[in-house]
């Protein structure tokens, strides 16, 4: 669950329309995004791969 003010809901919500995908992609890819980039290199490689 991911609570967001106003403010926040309406510009994940403009993305996801901007991109014509569902607000939760919109926000599953972010978050994903953002975890890649705050873990070391050697440890992305084993989480994509451990879900796959």
């Amino acid at each position: 669950m991911v609570r967001l003010d106003a403010y926040e809901q309406a510009i994940v919500e403009a993305l996801a329309n901007y991109q014509g995908e569902p607000i939760s992609t919109v926000i599953r890819q972010l978050a994903m995004r953002k975890a890649e980039e705050l873990l070391p290199a050697s440890t992305v490689g084993s989480v994509n791969a451990g879900g796959r």
